[in-house]
């Protein structure tokens, strides 16, 4: 799914989406794109921050409780605060304009390493917004249904256990207390490397080069989306209690 205003950006990602396997659907503005959200479930979406009418960071606040899909966050050069804000509102990651080709294709190859979500929670809604169909449309394949969230995961699943935290692997869902918690797939991928060894002190490079792949130095990336893992969590500042950010080196599981 593209969410781009300007044909020319729109045009280039189609292109460069479809020549690695996707069929891509465009929506010209952000009314248009959170109604082609809902009516498809896209795999991956790429939106541009500076929308017509409601900006891109305001769809992606309003697709995020309803949707998996990895979302690619599109600013101008320069624009830190639109990519950290971004990032807070459930973004995966971002690209800069004039947009690399090659670049996408990386960001792309590297979020599909991550298993999605099977499925939003229970409690997520239908957007109730007044939506203005107008814009220019492509299909888009129809994704598959996915059952419910079991209470106890499968015995055949890999899972990993943390005091109250559960995490299976295979169906890429986490329980705190018994109840789901609905992470993006970053904070899915970042809980399950904490988990994979919880004594260990992960620092944010390391954390970078485990989620996002070689060739990164952006450790905003890692401090955003570690934030809003903690925060959906439970955890608060100074009364952490799965997960703690070590000063000065990284972050690693509390003990149990």
């Amino acid at each position: 799914m593209v969410i781009e205003d300007d044909a020319d950006i729109a045009s280039l990602l189609e292109v460069a989406l479809t020549s690695q396997g996707f069929e891509v659907r465009i929506a010209g503005d952000g009314l248009a794109g959170i109604e082609a959200v809902a009516e498809t479930d896209p795999d991956l979406i790429t939106l541009d921050v500076g929308l017509p009418g409601i900006d891109g960071l305001e769809v992606c606040r309003r697709i995020r409780p309803t949707t998996d899909a990895y979302v690619i966050m599109v600013t101008a050069y320069g624009e830190e605060i639109d990519r950290l804000i971004g990032l807070e509102t459930g973004a995966d990651d971002y690209l800069t304009k004039p947009i690399s080709v090659r670049e996408l294709k990386t960001r792309v190859n590297v979020l599909f390493r991550r298993p999605r979500r099977m499925a939003p929670t229970a409690a997520a809604a239908p957007v109730q917004q007044p939506l203005d169909a107008d814009g220019p449309w492509r299909l888009h394949l129809v994704p598959e249904t996915v059952a419910p969230a079991a209470a106890v995961p499968p015995a055949d699943h890999e899972v990993l256990r943390h005091g109250d935290l559960v995490l299976d692997v295979d169906a890429h869902r986490v329980w705190r207390h018994g109840e789901l918690v609905d992470l993006t797939p970053t904070e899915f991928s970042l809980l399950a490397t904490l988990m994979s060894s919880p004594t260990r002190v992960w620092t944010r490079a390391l954390l970078l080069e485990e989620v996002w792949g070689g060739g990164w130095d952006e450790t905003h990336l890692v401090e955003v989306h570690m934030g809003n893992l903690r925060r959906k969590l439970g955890d608060r500042r100074g009364q952490a209690r799965f997960v703690e950010n070590v000063r000065g080196v990284g972050y690693r599981m509390l003990a149990g």
